[in-house]
């Protein structure tokens, strides 16, 4: 049965309009019907704040792979959340339709897929979320993730003191620190931790380019620019460019996703200023393999140098279960130094997870010393730690030590 504010919709839709063209007309219909639209938007709103209350994560909802249900991601887990019903395709595209404004509709539907920012007044806080709609089997889908109120400390990451040293504008006035991991693995959290530390520790400016902005950082002592990718600038590459333009210290570029942002970003920090961003890779030999690898042959020995001069830290991160039924990171820190700088130059970059190992005075570790250590406190379980081990061998010789 459709929802009240739908019902004159539904007897407007043309019989032969499916999918995509289907959802371009519920767009339209909205846009002449504000009441309705409003209504909409309400709805998405109420499933936001039941979101935020529970503490997930991650919302879905719509097309065939919902089964007309709203799912929510609680402490890692993801399942159909009964309380908040069923609905049909039509239905939950226009509860999604009704918060996104005409320009986005037409960028949805020009591009099959959109990611955005968007937030509303709770209880006098500002409640921030950022969306992804996309087509499934012709269907509109769409995730949203609940951005954090509160930021992270260094402490509460348990980062070491010599890589919170080397990741401070104060200390060190250039180099790139990677914060990698999978989708889901806190690498958002992370860096937003490090650029309030920044914030409030240095006199200078934070330019931070993202796609879209999720976390917005007040200036403090640092003057803090926000840009989003689609409305402030029109990719990564060209944002990080222009910020050579604008008196930064510390550029941030959200995520690098092709050869040209890599290379952007390479150049930019080469330039000497101090950059963060983030990858999708597990570990820290996984991140230099994935940079390089992102270049035809012929150019990979430039890019190989260009890494080694630049690279400061390389943080790879995991979200795991806690015995409590909850989830805390687990990491692997790569410091470079002469050592991993030449093994990179060199191609033995095999080598330098034993350095990883032998590092733990400069702050670092590997994955699996890390994972050690939380079996060790009672916060993980034996089996948590082999199954997220990225050497699994190496784990288990690790526990067979103790």
């Amino acid at each position: 049965m459709a929802l009240s504010f739908l019902q004159g919709l539904v007897s407007s839709v043309p019989a032969n309009l499916q999918g995509a063209e289907q959802c371009e007309f519920v767009g339209k219909w909205l846009s002449e019907h504000p009441a309705e639209e409003a209504e909409g938007a309400e709805i998405l709103r109420s499933w936001l704040i039941k979101m935020r209350e529970i503490k997930a994560s991650d919302i879905d909802f719509g097309a065939p792979g919902c089964g007309g249900k709203v799912w929510m991601r609680i402490y890692g887990s993801k399942k159909p959340y009964s309380s908040l019903g069923e609905y049909s395709y039509l239905e939950t595209a226009a509860i999604m339709m009704s918060w996104l404004s005409p320009v986005q509709r037409k960028k949805l539907f020009n591009q099959k897929s959109i990611d955005f920012s968007m937030s509303f007044l709770m209880d006098s806080v500002e409640a921030r979320f950022r969306g992804s709609a996309y087509f499934d089997r012709g269907y509109l889908a769409v995730n949203f993730r609940r951005i954090n109120d509160d930021i992270f400390t260094m402490e509460s990451l348990n980062m070491p003191a010599p890589i919170v040293e080397r990741m401070n504008l104060k200390y060190e006035k250039t180099g790139l620190v990677l914060i990698t991991g999978i989708t889901g693995s806190g690498k958002s959290s992370t860096l937003d931790a490090v650029i309030d530390m920044n914030n409030k520790a240095n006199e200078g400016q934070i330019i931070i380019i993202g796609n879209p902005i999720e976390y917005v950082h007040a200036s403090k002592r640092c003057l803090v620019r926000h840009r989003e990718v689609g409305t402030d600038v029109s990719s990564f590459e060209s944002g990080a460019i222009d910020t050579l333009r604008q008196d930064p210290d510390i550029i941030v570029v959200g995520e690098m996703r092709d050869a040209r942002t890599i290379a952007t970003v390479l150049e930019i920090t080469d330039s000497g200023h101090k950059s963060f961003t983030t990858l999708h890779t597990s570990s820290a030999i996984d991140s230099i393999h994935r940079i390089i690898a992102e270049f035809p042959p012929e150019e990979q020995e430039r890019i190989r140098n260009r890494l080694a001069d630049v690279l400061s830290i390389s943080i790879s991160q995991k979200l795991v279960p806690t015995i409590d039924g909850k989830l805390v990171m687990v990491k692997e820190i790569l410091s470079t130094d002469s050592s991993v700088k030449a093994a990179i130059r060199n191609q033995n970059i095999g080598e330098i997870y034993q350095m990883m190992i032998e590092g733990r005075k400069f702050g670092m570790c590997t994955m699996e010393q890390d994972l050690r250590e939380l079996l060790r406190k009672g916060i993980i379980t034996q089996q948590t730690a082999i199954n997220f081990a990225n050497n699994k061998k190496r784990m288990i010789q690790l526990l067979q030590m103790n």
